[in-house]
């Protein structure tokens, strides 16, 4: 596999033993709802198999052969995650279930002990729901006060908002998507950090649909919190990175209690155990943090420019593609200097659902529904989309069968 871009997808395809399949009446399968989840080269598929068959062990407790080998493959995901991702130190990197976990654990350990009564958190209303009712549950527990930033109508934030709530001198948290998982709207993350270190304010970024497209440089960006998921990014589900400040991880309570996150337990008292482990409790997902590891080198191979690159391509096809579909109506930016590969999109008086199931019968995956965004949804005043999104294996003309199964909607309901 080379790491050029005009042909990336051709050549990664055959990675993908998924993309082979027929589906609905023996149609090609045209999978596009890689924002929900990506699908898993055959070098993830068969690491996990690998670990299974001759590495199976728990980690960090014995001095066996196989201990020793799993502990050493799981931290190497670690130091992996930690050059990924330009971080300095790999204690900062803490392996969660996935990015909501990761923000309920900031919720948790550092919110408890940080926010208190007339502090304000401040989201945004293009947020996946695991960014906001983390949020409400501790404002609602502590007193303080929820406030949001509004889209304007290009999909994009309106960030004198921000500026205004920073000026109460009272917001302890800014948590903010660095792309929209609906809109596909790219924040202006460095401005947000900037601004919210001006006013003495933390922040936190949901990384989940920014990491698997973009190269993400955390000491560049030089926020507080950043989350993601591993399954958004070639590999494995149950697997995901809060990566904080040594400083703001040290202060902070653990999020659960049990083996590997303690030093010493006596009846009446503990003591816990160093970074990262004292927000790891419990037998880790071993396996997939693992298998984590290829996915990494995958997409480090390809470059992350290049997996940029390819879906600017992609996006800017699409959207020239789907302006001449009669009837639909198309959600966010549409400009994809500011717009990741995600178009939100319905037709006017067709339910989502319907348009989905239409397309899906001629083999063409997307995602219809709220998306786990229904402050955003309440925003468009519509009650759900339809979304297509795009990933390394996609190709121009599994966009063209998109657009002829949107057509084929168009004509049934005579738009």
């Amino acid at each position: 596999m080379q790491s050029t871009t005009s042909s990336l997808d051709t050549q990664c395809r055959s990675d993908f033993p998924v993309l082979e399949r027929r589906v609905r009446d023996d149609k090609a399968l045209v999978y596009l709802d890689n924002a929900a989840t990506t699908q898993k080269p055959i070098q993830v598929i068969d690491a996990i198999t690998d670990y299974y068959k001759n590495h199976n062990s728990n980690i960090h407790r014995a001095v066996h052969a196989l201990a020793e080998e799993s502990t050493e493959a799981f931290e190497a995901t670690r130091d992996k995650v930690t050059k990924f991702l330009n971080v300095t130190n790999s204690k900062e990197i803490i392996f969660v279930k996935g990015t909501t976990e990761a923000i309920n654990l900031v919720a948790y350990a550092w919110g408890r002990d940080n926010v208190q009564k007339g502090d304000i958190v401040v989201t945004t209303e293009y947020e996946h729901h695991s960014n906001i009712v983390p949020w409400q549950i501790l404002t609602q527990e502590t007193g303080a006060e929820l406030k949001y930033i509004d889209i304007d109508e290009n999909g994009e934030l309106m960030l004198e908002q921000l500026d205004e709530h920073l000026a109460t001198g009272k917001v302890k948290l800014v948590a903010v998507s660095h792309v929209s998982n609906v809109l596909g709207t790219i924040t202006d993350v460095k401005e947000v950090i900037t601004k919210c270190k001006n006013a003495g304010a933390k922040i936190l970024i949901d990384g989940a649909q920014a990491v698997p497209h973009m190269k993400v440089d955390i000491s560049d960006l030089d926020c507080d919190f950043y989350a993601f998921s591993a399954h958004k990014m070639l590999g494995p589900t149950g697997v995901g990175v809060l990566w904080a400040r040594k400083e703001l991880l040290e202060k902070m309570r653990p999020f659960q209690g049990g083996g590997d996150m303690i030093r010493e337990v006596h009846k009446f008292e503990t003591t816990y155990n160093d970074l990262p482990y004292k927000f790891e409790a419990g037998t880790p997902n071993v396996a997939d943090v693992i298998c984590f590891s290829a996915a990494i080198d995958y997409l480090t191979k390809i470059g992350m420019n290049n997996v940029r690159n390819h879906e600017i391509e992609l996006t800017e096809y699409a959207l020239e593609k789907m302006s001449k579909v009669k009837g639909l109506v198309i959600y966010g930016p549409k400009d994809t200097e500011k717009q990741g590969g995600v178009i939100s999109f319905n037709f006017k008086d067709v339910h989502p659902h319907d348009v989905a199931t239409i397309v899906d019968k001629n083999g063409v995956a997307i995602r219809s529904g709220h998306h786990c965004a229904q402050v955003l949804m309440e925003k468009l005043e519509v009650a759900a989309t339809n979304r297509a999104s795009f990933y390394i294996y996609t190709t121009k003309q599994e966009i063209d069968a998109l657009i002829n199964s949107l057509e084929e909607v168009a004509k049934v309901f005579k738009l």
